[in-house]
């Protein structure tokens, strides 16, 4: 019996409720009911993932209308394609990934990414930009910028089950001495999710970096301890004060001054205006005869955000190139891919 276990058990055979008669006994809370996916759904995935043949119109109607909780249930009733680990979250066995890959021909990543929980996928991302090196090192950003607290560190318990090592390791090793310190620190953060914000200190930071950004030309900002300080360890809507403070003083938008600085200007972009990035990254994936490295952004950014800030990033697309989110998805993909991205962007309404 574990400590914690133990001082459970003790506490409901002690607690003073368990004295009292009955009729006087507090009332547990009833718990929330969760929402199962039906039956007949989860059989058409298992026979899909399991390779009896695929129905893709079926998966796309299926998977493009689940909670997160019916794809949980999905996971969990599914041991033969998932394994629960020993850090409690439910991960693809790594040979029906395999196989998967030969399955589902355009939209395969799609749907895995889709199925899988949200710290596997989050980790195996990383996992893939550092193996890819430097031209992949946003992805680092934008995981570890636009994920609450509790999911970044959700996805660094799931790399330690994955890969057996830690992310703050493994970047260290492998990205390079400038820009080494900021991505340790920002994908070790663990940042304060409150809403208070001290608008003097705010506006003291941002003269700060307004002042690292003018002395470029003796010190990269990226290399500034004071810079990665800020941007590492304060809360978004604190940074977001700053963004605001930043404009005042300089008469510019803090991140329009970060061309110098790439790495520097998407932190700032997903810690402070998130949907302004995303939008871009998109458009630049929906580019023809874009990078085929490049173009897998597509996948990524809609599946990670579908259920999060997708009808903030479809407006901002639409303010920033004048043209629907849906539409460009429509004239530049095709088939069934299309479909189960379509769908996956009107679920935000």
């Amino acid at each position: 019996m574990t400590f914690w276990v133990y001082i459970n058990v003790a506490w409901q055979r002690w607690s003073p409720s368990n004295s009292l008669p009955n009729s006087k006994r507090p009332r547990p809370t009833p718990k929330p009911t969760q929402r199962m996916a039906h039956p007949d759904e989860l059989e058409t995935l298992t026979k899909a993932f399991s390779g009896h043949g695929i129905h893709e119109q079926a998966l796309i109607s299926i998977l493009g209308k689940w909670q997160p909780e019916e794809k949980k249930s999905f996971r969990k009733g599914n041991p033969n394609l998932f394994i629960e680990d020993e850090r409690n979250f439910e991960r693809w066995d790594d040979q029906h990934v395999r196989l998967l890959k030969h399955e589902f021909m355009r939209f395969k990543n799609a749907v895995v990414l889709w199925t899988m929980h949200p710290w596997e996928r989050d980790a195996r991302l990383v996992k893939e930009a550092l193996k890819k090196g430097p031209q992949s090192y946003g992805i680092l950003i934008e995981i570890s910028c636009t994920r609450s607290a509790d999911e970044l560190l959700g996805t660094r318990r799931a790399y330690h089950s994955l890969f057996d090592h830690s992310i703050e390791e493994d970047v260290a090793y492998h990205v390079n001495v400038s820009e080494r310190k900021l991505f340790v620190a920002l994908v070790s953060a663990y940042r304060y999710e409150g809403s208070k914000v001290k608008e003097d200190i705010a506006k003291s930071e941002a003269m700060t970096l307004s002042n690292a950004i003018k002395e470029a030309d003796n010190r990269k900002p990226i290399e500034d301890d004071e810079v990665i300080r800020i941007l590492s360890t304060r809360s978004k809507p604190h940074l977001q004060a700053i963004y605001k403070h930043y404009n005042e003083i300089s008469g510019k938008n803090i991140d329009e001054e970060l061309d110098i600085d790439l790495r520097l200007k998407e932190t700032v972009q997903c810690l402070c205006i998130p949907q302004k990035y995303f939008s871009k990254v998109l458009d630049t994936a929906l580019t023809k005869d874009t990078d085929k490295n490049i173009k897998k952004a597509l996948t990524r950014v809609i599946v990670t955000r579908a259920d999060t800030d997708m009808r903030e990033i479809k407006q901002e697309y639409n303010n920033q190139f004048g043209v629907p989110l849906s539409k460009k998805i429509e004239d530049t993909t095709n088939g069934n891919y299309k479909d189960f991205l379509l769908t996956l962007i009107a679920r935000g309404g």
